[in-house]
């Protein structure tokens, strides 16, 4: 019997168009921003300002923060709909998701005060909340195994060591950093004696942290961190010294489960401009969703979008019922990345050489939705967890 089926309290998944306003809402800014906005970004290394700024000031990225705190108070199901709908509109989320799930962790393990001071500011967007610092160019995925430490002095943490991938750096207030507050070799299980600090990143850049940007094969604005004596104020530890890991771990069924919405956004984007294509295309004096060979794909496709659609709604309804949901968060995440890349190749297929023409769009979709395959976390991992704590098989790694 699985930790699911014991649990007691009735859980109901939500079939159809779900928060058809928040749906719409999206889409109507969207619409704003067609490919040629994304297309220069992507020549320039530019950051979507306007974009954010306009999803910050209607509420949307604010939507699961408390009301207490400034924001809607949403599900994270609503969280997911709103990614899911930036990428079938052809957007990117990227230069703005991670915010919805990393103040999980400030909200169920920061301070009262920490909440009151940062979160209000998070909703409206005064503050940006988009840097996650924990990878590391030695460590990868192996988080247990991280180099940079912190000190404490006084009053505050001195930090040294350096990060990799961490996305939106440059461009963000605030920022969620792990590292080793304890050395490994003093604590009993490697998970121990990581922390949690937030940087104030105005009062951190220049001295002590250095920002340089990495140039990626998507305009995914991500930056290699180097931390110099780094003085960060010891009230921005959040929670307990030493628990970090837990803390982080915490919050990634959200991530997956949000990360999964975006993925489905990306399916629906390739189907739907691929069915529509190959209705009209005419090649020999007849559509070419005609031929088998053209329509299977992407009704395969469709197919696949549809399942991983239901699994994330189920991981989206256990997260909200407080149930165990890494089984299912973690499934939502591997195979809506899947359909989103098996769709992408059917579209790419069906368009042909005009799929590699920037001005379509379709290539640059098709770049973003491969890297869901690999971060924020990689298939392999996935299915590594899925074989040890689902199936009972030995530990992989």
């Amino acid at each position: 019997m699985t930790d699911r089926e014991k649990t007691d309290s009735p859980i109901s998944v939500v079939l159809g168009e779900d928060y058809p306003e928040i749906r719409a809402g999206v889409r109507a800014i969207c619409a704003k921003y067609p490919g040629k906005y994304w297309r220069d970004l992507e020549d320039e290394d530019g950051y979507a300002e306007d974009f954010v700024n306009e999803l910050s000031a209607s509420g949307y990225l604010g939507a699961l923060i408390p009301e207490e705190y400034g924001g809607s108070g949403l599900p994270i199901r609503a969280g997911g709909v709103i990614l899911e709908e930036i990428h079938a509109s052809g957007c990117s989320a990227g230069a703005c998701h991670a915010q919805m799930y990393m103040m999980g962790t400030l909200l169920r393990h920061g301070s009262e005060e920490q909440k009151r001071r940062y979160l209000p500011k998070i909703a409206t967007g005064d503050i940006r909340f988009q840097a996650f610092g924990v990878t590391e160019p030695t460590t990868g995925s192996d988080t247990t195994q991280l180099k940079t430490k912190a000190v404490r002095d006084g009053d505050y943490f001195i930090v040294n060591g350096q990060k990799l991938w961490t996305s939106r750096a440059h461009k963000s207030d605030l920022m969620m950093l792990l590292v080793r507050t304890t050395p490994i070799e003093d604590v009993k299980r490697r998970t121990d004696g990581l922390s949690v600090l937030l940087v104030d990143m105005k009062d951190a850049v220049g001295k002590g942290l250095t920002i340089r940007r990495l140039d990626t094969m998507i305009n995914h604005q991500t930056n290699e961190l180097f931390f110099d004596d780094l003085r960060v104020p010891a009230e921005n530890l959040i929670g307990e010294a030493g628990q970090g890991f837990r803390y982080i771990l915490d919050g990634m069924n959200a991530e997956r489960i949000l990360v999964a919405g975006e993925s489905l956004g990306d399916a629906r984007y390739f189907i739907e401009r691929a069915s529509k294509y190959a209705g009209e295309r005419i090649v020999f004096g007849r559509p070419i969703g005609q031929n088998q060979g053209v329509q299977f794909p992407i009704a395969r496709a469709y197919a696949e979008w549809k399942a991983a659609d239901m699994i994330t709604r189920a991981a989206a309804a256990l997260f909200e019922a407080g149930a165990p949901c890494g089984e299912e968060a973690n499934t939502a995440k591997l195979l809506a990345s899947e359909s989103a890349w098996h769709a992408g190749e059917a579209c790419m297929q069906t368009f042909g050489g005009f799929a590699a023409a920037r001005e379509y769009d379709i290539e640059r979709k098709w770049r973003e939705c491969r890297v869901a395959q690999i971060a924020p976390i990689s298939t392999n991992l996935i299915l590594a967890y899925i074989g040890q704590h689902v199936l009972g098989m030995p530990r992989s790694y």
